[in-house]
């Protein structure tokens, strides 16, 4: 049996462990702060934010948390500064004990923020 699909952040939080919840709340707060008029949701069962169009978003697994760049673009512009992290294509892995730099974050979310108005500004 699977655990119900959470309906807000506050609720996917509450059920994460101390640690990984103290880390992604922390982690929330950055992305706020970096994208402050940014629409928070549910999608796909984790926290996300858009602003035109998917903007990041962050979950957890049993052995590390994640912050979803969704964009492999942006993640190869930053590929200097994420060396060393544990990476995909459009993913950053960390555990509690080794959270992501506040500055990082807040440039890959900032960076996401440009290439969604770039997009957006193409469209019209």
């Amino acid at each position: 049996m699977t655990a119900p699909m959470p309906e807000t952040t506050r609720s996917f939080l509450a059920a994460l462990p101390a640690a990984q919840r103290q880390a992604l709340e922390h982690l929330r707060e950055v992305i706020i702060a970096a994208a402050p008029g940014a629409e928070e949701y549910i999608g796909y069962g984790i926290p996300a934010f858009r602003q035109d169009g998917a903007l990041v978003s962050f979950g957890a697994a049993r052995s590390h948390c994640a912050f979803y760049v969704q964009s492999p673009a942006v993640m190869e512009a930053h590929a200097a500064e994420l060396a060393g992290l544990d990476t995909s294509k459009g993913t950053v892995r960390f555990t509690p004990d080794t959270p992501l730099p506040d500055a990082l974050v807040a440039r890959l979310v900032k960076a996401r923020l440009a290439e969604n108005a770039a997009r957006q500004a193409r469209k019209r």
